[in-house]
């Protein structure tokens, strides 16, 4: 089950700007491992530590030296993290954090993706429960078979289906608003 996801973009020149006029933030922001690496690979790494936070919710037990970036040998990144940082993430359940980077034309960005592979279980049971739970229901109710013929429709009209954007279009997918207008909750859906 995905907890939280995070992104960030880092301008690489402005960057570059404030390490040279602040040369301490090298201390303050990167694990020692890191700090010999080039800016654009620097900022790529810095862009990963905020989407981590986003990712997370919030910075409460977070140090950024506490969050290191390393690379596999295919060249995939991947956090290590340490003392309270490791403890914050264990504690909003987060089994696997997934990262990306890209650094090009003066720009590095990085996306994290916060996972729980426990909660993916406990949710798999738990359908797997409520679905015995129904069919239990269904056979006690004299049904032969959820969704027979002898058991009350559960079908649901696809056009009723609300959808982020505000509605359906007769074809079933999404409606897409004009340019320039927003719908208000529950406004225009079919």
């Amino acid at each position: 089950m995905i907890i939280g996801t995070g992104i960030d973009l880092v301008d690489i020149p402005r960057f570059e700007r404030t390490v040279a006029r602040t040369p301490r933030l090298m201390q303050r922001l990167f694990a020692p491992s890191e700090q010999g690496l080039r800016l654009p690979s620097l900022a790529a790494r810095y862009a990963a530590k905020e989407a981590l936070i986003k990712a997370l919710g919030g910075s409460d037990g977070v140090h950024w030296t506490e969050i290191e970036i390393a690379s596999e040998p295919s060249g995939r990144p991947y956090f290590v993290l340490s003392g309270s940082t490791a403890a914050a993430v264990a504690e909003r359940g987060i089994t696997t954090l997934h990262l990306s980077l890209t650094h090009d034309a003066g720009l590095a960005s990085a996306y994290v993706v916060a996972e729980s592979r426990d909660a993916d279980a406990r949710e798999a049971d738990a359908r797997v429960t409520d679905a015995r739970d129904a069919d239990a229901r269904d056979a006690d109710a004299g049904f032969r078979t959820r969704g027979s013929a002898d058991a009350p429709s559960e079908h649901r009209d696809p056009l009723a289906v609300a959808h982020p954007s505000g509605g359906v279009d007769p074809a079933g997918g999404p409606r897409q608003d004009p340019p320039g207008r927003h719908r208000a909750a529950g406004e225009g859906q079919a």
